[in-house]
């Protein structure tokens, strides 16, 4: 890229701020933040509530506060004087309100002492600031004391929110009931407090943020070295014992390593690199970073990535782990480019979980800082995108709008303080040169709210006792974790095409996982009948794949844990994903997984769920089964004429099951002898077994398992020979089987009475049934709920 397009760009960037600013200025200031399609601001008890969102509004200017470093990054150093005498003017920070301590402190504590960092380094200039006496780092001490109630705990760990007037468990604080926080919460406070307490001389700030971050290293689960996402702040027990680099924890392990840089303490670092390893070895699935479980790390915890771990890349090229840091930015760059934003969450096969996008800066922040350690122009082109698609998808005329859904383009009323704060920052600096700036970046250190703090922060006001704690780390064999910073001569040693050969061989990974769907016009030019949705096609975000499945009668519930479950009603079509065999007269459904070789054995088991309404009028038992397990019956259907088929559920069940069915078969002998007469020249039958939990098929002799039609967990099948399919590949509904027309009458009376023999004998275990399956779906719903 030429420099002419590299300062033209940086202009672009300059003129984007000016429109977000400005409007900021003319149509919200003093409230918190901008509602840019309505041009209005956003003030907390005035507008509907949107949840834990609402907790960074404290009615302290936020968007102001959270911009002051901003303005001197892009050189707008009148505008930042301005700004500066306006919050010193104008924000109150003594206002009874209930807010988060952690937003409170990366935004605007963070803000504030950003904003003091680079107000001394400008009156140290001589020309701007002059006047300026400490009146920023003065609110900050005062906000500082304003959130020390929250640390009134017995492990340390602060309490999630604090009301700005009245502190934690006042009468009027309407807060310190909680019971849990989140690791990120409680572990990223030490950059802000440590220099609040450096450029103050009060101690008190930093050793309370020590305190928390030591007693969440001492309850990192020590098999793994990996922490939870949620936490009990009395007594330290992991409530969310899953593990990952995103929301929750992420700006945890940053917080360590940056301490280590900006305090010089090792054992920040010792932490970090013991945290590192054993991410590196269970959470990152190159380019891929998945959530596991704290106590089983080789087990992945959910199937989707949320898009706050876009800063992972970056915090790698900080520890100076490269290779990762490309590839990781290089897929989720594919993401960007199939999409136009990162949506908040997106599945393993890259497609969408959650569509909404609130211009989050995460990737611009990696995309700067694999900028800085490579030099490849390559991240110059991928900044450049970022600015083209803010402009023509989130541009609005009262500046830059979230994204409610990256699939439709729609819009939300929402630009969010940290848009201001960090977008722009980053995007700037990426196409910066040196000679723009009026002073030197590389003597601060951001924070994770991309707050300045400076590096000679380390030297100053030492309160804190330092010991030597190496031997209580764990001692790593990695070659990485050397402590030195990246230096471009030693990652790149005269090889300029090193981060090209690894990214090369992700570049079309999205789009081999997750094709792009036919359009009209190619399906217009097809020929043939369309063919089927099959299951590995299916996607809850695509109206027509939904439209199959409610004329299906089935609905989608989203689950918390990210996963899908289809919930039937009255079926009145079928979906191409499983083989499904219709035996004659209707008396039983089997459904066969098209997976080939899917088994029990190696796949998850899954449950179905009923609607928790009336099922009376259900009289047909549907059986799905794995392709092995399914194949299995369907051989011995098609050398028998007659199988019936015991569901047990563990096989040491079955020898118990067998003595109390021949207790029965004295009560079922004359149905027995009936049966007999009618098959006599049927030979005799297999039975086949399936087991979910132990995964095995056991074939069992026929005589034993005569009365297994009697059991209520049993399924009895007979004259199957007219309607089994001639291959595997049977058709789902035949008209014929249906409505029996190929059944001689008196078979099919006969089939009637042995169903109803069969089903009055299951009355009691199916209401247990619906009684379990009311209370998953109540379940189900009050999760639902909380994720909205």
């Amino acid at each position: 890229m030429s420099k002419e397009e590299k300062r033209r760009l940086g202009n672009q960037v300059l003129e984007m701020f000016d429109h977000a600013y400005s409007n900021y200025m003319e149509h919200a200031y003093p409230a918190d933040e901008l509602m840019p399609l309505t041009c209005r601001g956003r003030v907390r008890g005035q507008e509907p509530s949107r949840g834990d969102v609402d907790d960074a509004l404290g009615k302290f200017s936020l968007t102001l506060i959270d911009t002051l470093d901003t303005l001197v990054v892009l050189n707008k150093t009148k505008e930042f004087e301005e700004a500066v005498k306006k919050v010193i003017k104008d924000v109150n920070l003594d206002n009874d309100i209930v807010v988060s301590v952690f937003e409170t402190n990366i935004r605007v504590l963070g803000g504030l002492l950003g904003g003091h960092s680079v107000a001394i380094m400008l009156k140290e200039k001589g020309e701007y600031m002059q006047w300026y006496n400490g009146e920023l780092l003065h609110m900050a001490k005062e906000l500082g004391y304003k959130l020390l109630p929250a640390f009134n705990t017995t492990s340390g760990l602060p309490y999630p929110r604090v009301n700005l007037k009245f502190g934690v468990r006042h009468p009027e604080a309407r807060t310190g009931t909680e019971t849990d926080t989140c690791t990120a919460c409680a572990g990223t406070l030490i950059l802000e407090f440590a220099a609040l307490s450096r450029f103050t001389g009060t101690s008190v700030f930093e050793e309370y943020a020590r305190k928390a971050l030591d007693f969440i290293w001492e309850k990192r689960q020590r098999s793994s070295n990996l922490v939870g996402v949620t936490i009990n702040i009395h007594t330290g027990d992991w409530v969310r014992k899953d593990s990952g680099v995103g929301a929750g924890i992420d700006s945890y392990y940053e917080y360590l390593l940056k301490a280590y840089v900006l305090l010089g303490d090792d054992s920040f670092l010792e932490r970090f690199n013991t945290h590192y390893d054993a991410i590196m070895r269970y959470i990152s699935q190159p380019p891929l970073l998945l959530d596991v479980h704290i106590h089983k790390p080789m087990l992945n915890a959910r199937t989707w990535m949320d898009s706050l771990l876009a800063f992972f890349p970056g915090l790698q090229v900080l520890k100076g782990d490269i290779r990762p840091a490309i590839e990781t930015h290089e897929m989720l760059y594919q993401v960007i480019k199939k999409h136009n934003f990162l949506p908040e969450a997106f599945t393993t096969d890259f497609r969408v979980h959650w569509a909404q996008h609130p211009l989050r800066p995460e990737f611009a922040e990696s995309t700067y800082f694999l900028y800085k350690a490579t030099g490849d122009p390559y991240y110059l082109e991928v900044g450049k995108t970022l600015i083209e698609n803010l402009n023509k998808y989130a541009r609005v005329p009262c500046g830059f709008a979230a994204m409610k859904d990256v699939r439709t383009g729609s819009h939300e009323d929402r630009m969010d303080s940290f848009f201001l704060a960090e977008m722009f920052k980053y995007l700037y600096l990426l196409f910066a040169d040196k000679e723009d700036m009026i002073f030197d970046i590389e003597d601060y250190i951001f924070t994770t709210e991309a707050h300045l703090l400076p590096l000679w922060l380390s030297t100053t006001n030492q309160t804190i006792s330092k010991k030597n704690t190496t031997t209580e780390y764990t001692e790593l064999d990695d070659s990485n974790f050397d402590w030195t910073c990246p230096n471009t001569q030693i990652l790149f040693p005269n090889d300029p095409m090193f981060a090209q050969s690894i990214r090369e061989p992700l570049k079309n990974v999205v789009d081999k996982s997750c094709p792009r769907g036919i359009s009209r016009a190619e399906e217009s030019l097809g020929s043939g009948p369309k063919p089927p949705l099959r299951a590995r096609d299916f996607m809850a975000s695509n109206p027509e794949h939904l439209e199959i499945l409610k004329k299906m009668g089935v609905s989608l519930i989203h689950l918390k844990d990210g996963r899908v479950q289809l919930v039937q009603h009255a079926v009145q079509g079928g979906l191409d994903c499983w083989t499904s065999t219709i035996w004659d007269g209707l008396i039983q459904t089997q459904s066969r997984d098209d997976n080939e070789g899917s088994s029990s054995d190696t796949a998850p088991l899954f449950q179905m769920a009923g609607d928790g309404k009336n099922t009376d009028d259900i009289t047909i038992p549907m059986l799905f089964l794995f392709n092995k397990e399914g194949n299995i019956i369907l051989d011995a259907i098609r050398e028998y004429e007659a199988v019936e088929v015991l569901l047990s559920d563990k096989a040491k069940d079955r020898d118990l099951e067998m003595e109390n069915m021949d207790q029965k078969l004295s009560e079922n002998d004359s149905h027995k002898q009936n049966s007999e007469e009618a098959t006599s020249a049927s030979q005799d039958v297999g039975a086949v077994s399936e087991e979910p939990e132990g995964g095995e098929n056991s074939v069992t002799d026929p005589d034993s398992l005569s009365s297994a039609h009697a059991d209520s967990d049993s399924v009895s099948i007979s004259n199957q020979d007219s309607c089994v399919p001639g291959t595997d590949e049977a058709s789902a509904l035949e008209p014929a089987c249906m409505q029996g027309d190929h059944q001689p009458q008196e078979q099919e009376t006969e089939t009637e009475s042995n169903s109803k023999v069969n089903w009055d004998n299951k009355g009691q275990p199916m209401e247990s049934i619906l009684a379990d399956w009311n209370e998953d779906i109540e379940a189900f719903e009050m999760m639902e709920k909380d994720e909205l």
